[in-house]
Protein backbone atom coordinates (compact mmCIF):
# COMPACT_ATOMS: atom_id res chain seq x y z
CA UNK A 1 0.00 0.00 0.00
CA UNK A 2 2.89 2.19 1.00
CA UNK A 3 4.70 1.43 -2.47
CA UNK A 4 1.21 2.56 -4.38
CA UNK A 5 1.25 5.82 -3.02
CA UNK A 6 4.67 6.48 -3.57
CA UNK A 7 5.42 5.64 -6.66
CA UNK A 8 3.73 8.18 -8.37
CA UNK A 9 5.23 11.01 -6.68
CA UNK A 10 8.52 9.33 -7.84
CA UNK A 11 7.43 9.15 -11.52
CA UNK A 12 6.25 12.66 -11.43
CA UNK A 13 9.31 13.72 -10.07
CA UNK A 14 10.40 15.37 -13.15
CA UNK A 15 8.38 17.57 -15.20
CA UNK A 16 8.42 18.29 -19.25
CA UNK A 17 9.04 21.94 -19.65
CA UNK A 18 7.12 21.48 -23.25
CA UNK A 19 5.76 19.03 -25.46
CA UNK A 20 7.74 16.33 -27.17
CA UNK A 21 6.82 17.67 -30.95
CA UNK A 22 7.93 21.33 -29.85
CA UNK A 23 11.25 19.33 -28.33
CA UNK A 24 12.13 17.90 -31.79
CA UNK A 25 11.35 21.33 -33.37
CA UNK A 26 13.95 22.66 -30.80
CA UNK A 27 16.63 19.93 -31.82
CA UNK A 28 15.85 20.08 -35.69
CA UNK A 29 16.63 23.83 -36.23
CA UNK A 30 19.88 23.69 -33.78
CA UNK A 31 20.99 20.87 -36.24
CA UNK A 32 20.09 22.89 -39.16
CA UNK A 33 22.25 25.60 -37.91
CA UNK A 34 25.63 23.48 -36.59
CA UNK A 35 25.40 22.34 -40.32
CA UNK A 36 24.65 25.96 -42.12
CA UNK A 37 27.35 27.30 -39.35
CA UNK A 38 29.70 25.05 -40.38
CA UNK A 39 29.32 26.85 -44.17
CA UNK A 40 28.95 29.97 -43.04
CA UNK A 41 32.61 29.36 -40.76
CA UNK A 42 34.22 27.20 -43.78
CA UNK A 43 33.36 30.63 -45.78
CA UNK A 44 35.47 32.82 -43.29
CA UNK A 45 38.44 31.23 -44.06
CA UNK A 46 38.32 32.73 -47.49
CA UNK A 47 40.59 36.19 -48.69
CA UNK A 48 37.61 38.21 -48.01
CA UNK A 49 35.32 36.82 -44.72
CA UNK A 50 32.32 37.91 -43.70
CA UNK A 51 32.42 38.10 -40.45
CA UNK A 52 29.51 40.56 -39.39
CA UNK A 53 27.19 37.89 -41.23
CA UNK A 54 28.25 35.81 -39.33
CA UNK A 55 27.64 37.49 -36.17
CA UNK A 56 24.57 39.06 -37.12
CA UNK A 57 22.97 35.88 -38.21
CA UNK A 58 23.61 33.72 -35.43
CA UNK A 59 22.43 36.97 -32.88
CA UNK A 60 18.89 36.79 -34.94
CA UNK A 61 18.78 32.91 -34.82
CA UNK A 62 19.48 32.56 -30.93
CA UNK A 63 17.00 35.11 -30.16
CA UNK A 64 14.37 33.18 -32.20
CA UNK A 65 15.44 29.99 -30.59
CA UNK A 66 14.93 31.78 -27.15
CA UNK A 67 11.37 32.96 -28.12
CA UNK A 68 10.56 29.74 -29.26
CA UNK A 69 12.14 27.96 -26.12
CA UNK A 70 9.71 30.54 -24.33
CA UNK A 71 6.73 30.27 -26.26
CA UNK A 72 7.07 26.49 -25.85
CA UNK A 73 7.30 26.64 -22.25
CA UNK A 74 4.36 29.34 -21.64
CA UNK A 75 2.10 27.46 -23.91
CA UNK A 76 2.65 24.12 -21.86
CA UNK A 77 2.26 25.89 -18.52
CA UNK A 78 5.65 25.93 -17.37
CA UNK A 79 6.73 28.78 -16.02
CA UNK A 80 9.97 30.28 -17.60
CA UNK A 81 11.36 31.18 -13.91
CA UNK A 82 11.28 28.09 -13.33
CA UNK A 83 15.42 28.07 -15.54
CA UNK A 84 15.99 31.78 -15.54
CA UNK A 85 15.51 31.91 -11.32
CA UNK A 86 13.10 34.43 -9.28
CA UNK A 87 13.74 37.53 -10.28
CA UNK A 88 16.77 39.16 -8.34
CA UNK A 89 15.77 41.00 -5.32
CA UNK A 90 18.66 42.52 -3.81
CA UNK A 91 22.73 43.69 -4.63
CA UNK A 92 23.29 41.02 -2.32
CA UNK A 93 21.53 38.30 -4.78
CA UNK A 94 23.50 39.66 -8.02
CA UNK A 95 26.60 39.54 -6.27
CA UNK A 96 25.92 36.34 -5.20
CA UNK A 97 25.05 35.28 -8.89
CA UNK A 98 28.37 36.75 -9.96
CA UNK A 99 30.79 34.81 -7.25
CA UNK A 100 29.36 32.24 -7.95
CA UNK A 101 29.82 32.48 -11.98
CA UNK A 102 33.12 34.01 -11.45
CA UNK A 103 34.54 30.85 -9.05
CA UNK A 104 32.76 28.35 -11.75
CA UNK A 105 34.68 30.27 -14.42
CA UNK A 106 38.16 29.48 -12.79
CA UNK A 107 38.07 26.45 -11.67
CA UNK A 108 35.76 25.14 -15.06
CA UNK A 109 38.46 27.07 -16.76
CA UNK A 110 41.68 24.84 -14.60
CA UNK A 111 39.20 21.79 -15.92
CA UNK A 112 39.42 22.71 -19.71
CA UNK A 113 42.94 23.48 -19.60
CA UNK A 114 43.97 19.97 -18.11
CA UNK A 115 41.18 18.22 -20.86
CA UNK A 116 42.44 20.04 -23.61
CA UNK A 117 46.08 18.56 -22.68
CA UNK A 118 44.66 15.07 -22.74
CA UNK A 119 42.90 15.60 -25.78
CA UNK A 120 46.00 17.36 -27.25
CA UNK A 121 43.70 19.86 -28.19
CA UNK A 122 45.91 22.84 -29.81
CA UNK A 123 45.66 26.03 -30.60
CA UNK A 124 42.14 27.51 -31.94
CA UNK A 125 43.82 27.50 -35.78
CA UNK A 126 43.62 29.49 -38.90
CA UNK A 127 40.10 28.67 -39.75
CA UNK A 128 38.85 29.37 -36.34
CA UNK A 129 41.17 32.20 -35.90
CA UNK A 130 39.31 34.08 -38.75
CA UNK A 131 35.92 33.90 -36.49
CA UNK A 132 37.24 36.39 -34.11
CA UNK A 133 36.25 40.05 -34.76
CA UNK A 134 38.58 42.86 -36.51
CA UNK A 135 37.56 46.55 -35.70
CA UNK A 136 35.39 48.71 -33.86
CA UNK A 137 32.09 47.53 -35.61
CA UNK A 138 33.05 44.04 -35.28
CA UNK A 139 34.42 44.14 -31.74
CA UNK A 140 30.63 46.07 -30.39
CA UNK A 141 28.47 43.40 -32.87
CA UNK A 142 31.45 40.17 -30.69
CA UNK A 143 30.11 41.86 -27.11
CA UNK A 144 26.10 42.06 -28.17
CA UNK A 145 26.88 38.35 -29.42
CA UNK A 146 28.81 37.20 -26.38
CA UNK A 147 25.37 38.31 -24.11
CA UNK A 148 23.33 37.12 -26.24
CA UNK A 149 24.77 33.46 -26.10
CA UNK A 150 25.12 33.50 -22.55
CA UNK A 151 21.78 34.39 -22.17
CA UNK A 152 20.18 31.93 -25.17
CA UNK A 153 22.54 28.87 -24.76
CA UNK A 154 22.02 29.04 -21.47
CA UNK A 155 18.65 29.37 -21.45
CA UNK A 156 18.24 26.25 -24.52
CA UNK A 157 20.63 24.17 -23.36
CA UNK A 158 20.71 23.87 -19.23
CA UNK A 159 17.16 25.21 -19.13
CA UNK A 160 15.23 23.94 -21.46
CA UNK A 161 16.73 20.94 -22.84
CA UNK A 162 18.55 20.02 -20.05
CA UNK A 163 15.14 20.04 -18.35
CA UNK A 164 13.31 17.76 -21.27
CA UNK A 165 16.35 15.08 -20.99
CA UNK A 166 16.05 14.54 -17.34
CA UNK A 167 12.09 14.39 -17.52
CA UNK A 168 12.28 11.99 -20.44
CA UNK A 169 14.90 9.60 -18.98
CA UNK A 170 14.18 10.28 -15.39
CA UNK A 171 17.75 10.38 -14.67
CA UNK A 172 19.42 13.72 -13.85
CA UNK A 173 22.96 12.58 -14.56
CA UNK A 174 21.31 11.32 -17.65
CA UNK A 175 20.27 14.68 -18.61
CA UNK A 176 22.82 16.57 -18.15
CA UNK A 177 25.11 14.19 -20.62
CA UNK A 178 22.45 14.56 -23.09
CA UNK A 179 22.37 18.38 -22.79
CA UNK A 180 25.79 18.27 -23.11
CA UNK A 181 26.16 16.55 -26.03
CA UNK A 182 23.94 18.26 -27.98
CA UNK A 183 26.13 21.79 -26.90
CA UNK A 184 28.87 20.19 -28.56
CA UNK A 185 27.44 18.83 -31.52
CA UNK A 186 26.20 22.73 -32.57
CA UNK A 187 30.14 23.41 -32.36
CA UNK A 188 31.06 20.72 -34.73
CA UNK A 189 33.10 23.24 -36.98
CA UNK A 190 35.76 23.63 -34.69
CA UNK A 191 36.63 19.76 -35.40
CA UNK A 192 35.83 16.48 -33.39
CA UNK A 193 37.93 17.23 -30.54
CA UNK A 194 36.77 20.58 -30.25
CA UNK A 195 33.25 19.16 -29.60
CA UNK A 196 34.27 16.78 -27.27
CA UNK A 197 35.79 19.64 -25.17
CA UNK A 198 32.87 21.85 -25.37
CA UNK A 199 30.49 19.00 -24.59
CA UNK A 200 32.29 18.35 -21.13
CA UNK A 201 32.12 22.12 -20.86
CA UNK A 202 28.49 22.15 -21.37
CA UNK A 203 28.51 18.99 -18.77
CA UNK A 204 29.85 21.42 -15.78
CA UNK A 205 27.33 23.97 -17.06
CA UNK A 206 24.65 21.90 -16.94
CA UNK A 207 25.87 20.67 -13.47
CA UNK A 208 25.76 24.18 -12.01
CA UNK A 209 22.45 24.89 -13.58
CA UNK A 210 20.82 21.79 -11.95
CA UNK A 211 22.45 22.25 -8.17
CA UNK A 212 21.38 26.14 -8.41
CA UNK A 213 18.47 25.58 -10.11
CA UNK A 214 18.89 28.56 -12.56
CA UNK A 215 20.87 29.07 -15.35
CA UNK A 216 21.98 32.85 -14.05
CA UNK A 217 25.25 32.26 -12.69
CA UNK A 218 26.05 30.13 -15.95
CA UNK A 219 24.92 32.56 -18.21
CA UNK A 220 27.41 35.32 -16.37
CA UNK A 221 30.34 33.15 -17.21
CA UNK A 222 28.98 32.24 -20.49
CA UNK A 223 29.21 35.52 -21.54
CA UNK A 224 32.30 36.72 -20.19
CA UNK A 225 34.22 33.58 -21.63
CA UNK A 226 32.79 34.28 -24.71
CA UNK A 227 33.74 37.91 -24.83
CA UNK A 228 37.85 37.26 -23.04
CA UNK A 229 38.02 34.86 -26.00
CA UNK A 230 37.38 37.68 -28.40
CA UNK A 231 39.29 40.01 -26.22
CA UNK A 232 42.35 37.81 -26.06
CA UNK A 233 42.27 37.41 -29.40
CA UNK A 234 42.34 41.10 -30.56
CA UNK A 235 45.27 41.77 -27.66
CA UNK A 236 47.60 39.29 -29.28
CA UNK A 237 46.95 39.99 -32.48
CA UNK A 238 47.97 43.28 -32.46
Amino acid sequence: MVTSVLAPSASNRYHQAAGPIHTIVVLALLGSWAFYGKMLVDHLSTANPDRVRLYVLTFFFEWLLFVLVVAGMRQSGAPVRSILGDEWRSVRQVLRDIGIAAAFWIVSGLILFVLGWLLRVTAMGRKMDSIFPHGALEITLWIALSVTAGVCEETIFRGYLQRQFIALTKNVPAGIVLSAVAFGAVHAYQGFRRVVLIGMYGAMFGVLAHRRRNVRPGIIAHAWQDALSGAINVLTRN
